[in-house]
């Protein structure tokens, strides 16, 4: 099963495994990770869930769809090129090891 790692803004570092398929949101909140809000439950409506994917990595996630391109411009924190929303993360054996970086507020 592929872990996880959410760094806080503070780099405290919370390392979560979850089943293959689970999205990055999913696996956080389930595990009661702080600064992954969610409020839309995944539906990408949000915005709540923004994370700074490490850069070395971006290349191993699918292509950004339009519709998370849109909701990545209304984040409460600055939009950075690593930015993606974590509910559109689903997480597999590749991504294993995979680390988040959360940003200072999500509202």
């Amino acid at each position: 099963m592929p872990t996880v790692e959410f760094v806080s803004d503070g780099g405290t570092v919370t390392a979560v495994t979850a089943a293959p398929g689970t999205t990055a949101m999913r696996a956080a909140t389930g595990a009661g990770v702080q600064g992954i809000v969610g409020e839309c439950g995944g539906q990408m409506m949000c915005s709540t869930c923004h994370v700074y994917v490490q850069p070395d990595r971006l290349e191993e996630l699918p292509e950004m769809e339009p519709d998370e391109d849109e909701m990545l411009d209304l984040t409460a924190a600055p939009r950075r090129p690593e930015s993606r929303l974590s509910c559109q993360i689903v997480l597999d054996e590749q991504l294993d090891g995979l680390r988040l970086t959360m940003p200072s507020h999500q509202v």
